[in-house]
């Protein structure tokens, strides 16, 4: 449980941030964050996360996984999809899975880390443009995922 406050507590910490206008110190805006859950029984999370407060906001039973919402808290309960947890960033949408715009393109976002010195585990292809992802992991094994879904 003490996990899961930490969690939340980092999401919304992390929703604050993201919220804020961007000054000459945020040089990589990455978009609106979640958090994505490796849950071993879909509904069950559901139910455990309605219960706190959370609505389903996407997502779909038959695909075995839900994004959920509470005020401007998200998470994602994914069943057999991945292991581990994931803090997952979508450039280009707001907490609302809203388009926001301008953005910081995925590619032009791998460019930065990759100049920086940070290792991704998945690039994108820089020569395509719309939907792109990239993956990394941070120095604690934490899986980070910067989703591009336009």
């Amino acid at each position: 449980m003490k996990k899961l406050i930490a969690i939340l507590s980092l999401t919304v910490s992390l929703n604050i941030f993201s919220q804020q206008k961007m000054n000459t110190d945020t040089k990589l805006p990455l978009g609106a964050f979640s958090v994505s859950l490796n849950v071993k029984d879909l509904q069950k999370s559901k139910e455990f996360y309605e219960k706190l407060g959370f609505s389903q906001m996407g997502g779909d039973m038959k695909h075995n996984y839900l994004i959920m919402k509470n005020g401007t808290t998200i998470i994602g309960i994914f069943q057999g999809m991945f292991e581990g947890n994931i803090l997952t960033f979508n450039p280009g949408w707001d907490e609302n899975a809203k388009k926001v715009n301008p953005f910081s393109d995925v590619r032009d976002i791998q460019k930065k880390l990759k100049a920086a010195d940070i290792k991704l585990n998945t690039e994108a292809d820089e020569n395509t443009k719309g939907p792109a992802y990239i993956e990394l992991t941070d120095p604690d094994g934490n899986k980070i995922l910067i989703d591009q879904h336009r």
